[in-house]
């Protein structure tokens, strides 16, 4: 056990924290969990071969946070992790940070390393700024710095809007958004530990990678893929786009589910590239975009049996 690789890891009390950690200890790998509430983080004797930053302020979708808290937590606390990284015998540092810190939206452009960030919301501003902060710091020969930009991350005992598309398609309810057949891009938790796994096997040049799914996938494919693990037929509406667009600005003025911003956001295009990842690698990912979903339709399954 004493030459297992010894690493510590923020933010396992979040779902993709917690999963990388029991991924390690699997494998016997030695973690330890940071605590970045508790005043006498992050120590730098805790920090041995590989620090993973995974703690942050999550993206808040019903906007009632002030701006200047994204940036305490999210740019001022990785700052001082990586500071103590830098005091500390730890080699390696994995900033997971955000592919919202690229873009919010992307007009059908194709989301690359190579494009200039332009966040909009305080919580890819604030991402943005702990790159930069990260990358002004010159590192030892001995210390590796990768900066990660995932897109959705999903997987067993995930929770968020994939659930809550799983819950209308489990009632039987009509997906109504059938004549919008959008592309989004999504990273299995597997796919997402296997790029960690390179990284610890020193089988990644250090560097700035964005982590998606090789294929993306319509909302309309997940529908069927839900409806698929249900063994039930999809429930697909093609209401036509004219129609749909002038409820959603009704939506605008009046008190209904459907508004402008949420019919961008349940239909807009987002497909983010691995191509600079997986030439690095030189290899594909393990898991596909279908093989990862369908794991994960299948655990909410689960836990409701």
């Amino acid at each position: 056990m004493g030459n297992q690789p010894q690493i510590a890891i923020t933010g396992t009390t979040g779902f993709v924290g917690a999963y990388l950690k029991q991924h390690f200890q699997v494998l016997g790998y030695q973690t330890t969990d940071i605590d970045l509430r508790k005043p006498s983080y992050p120590s730098q004797h805790l920090l041995r071969d590989m620090v993973v930053h995974l703690a942050g302020k999550a993206h808040d979708l019903k906007k009632v946070s002030n701006e200047e808290s994204y940036f305490e937590v999210n740019t001022e606390l990785t700052k001082k992790v990586f500071d103590a990284f830098l005091k500390s015998q730890a080699s390696i540092f994995v900033y997971v940070s955000s592919i919202k810190a690229v873009a919010d939206s992307t007009n059908g452009q194709l989301v690359t390393e190579s494009m200039q960030p332009q966040p909009g919301t305080a919580y890819g501003k604030s991402k943005l700024a702990a790159e930069a902060s990260l990358l002004a710091q010159p590192l030892p020969e001995t210390k590796k710095l990768y900066i990660l930009r995932p897109c959705m991350i999903h997987g067993p005992g995930n929770k968020g809007n994939f659930n809550l598309l799983y819950q209308v398609v489990k009632k039987g309810i009509p997906w109504p958004l059938g004549a919008f057949n959008n592309k989004r891009s999504f990273l299995s938790v597997d796919n997402f530990c296997f790029v960690i796994d390179q990284i610890l096997s020193q089988r990644l040049e250090p560097g700035t990678y964005h982590l998606a799914d090789t294929e993306p996938l319509s909302t309309n494919e997940l529908v069927r893929l839900i409806a698929s693990e249900l063994n039930s037929s999809a429930n697909i509406v093609s209401i036509p786009k004219g129609f749909v667009k002038a409820l959603a600005r009704m939506g605008d003025w009046l008190p209904l589910p459907l508004n402008s911003e949420r019919l961008e956001k349940l239909t807009e295009n987002y497909i983010v590239s691995n191509h600079k990842l997986l030439t690095a690698l030189g290899t594909q990912l393990p898991v596909t975009a279908e093989l990862g979903m369908r794991k994960t339709i299948h655990s909410f399954i689960k836990l409701k049996s």
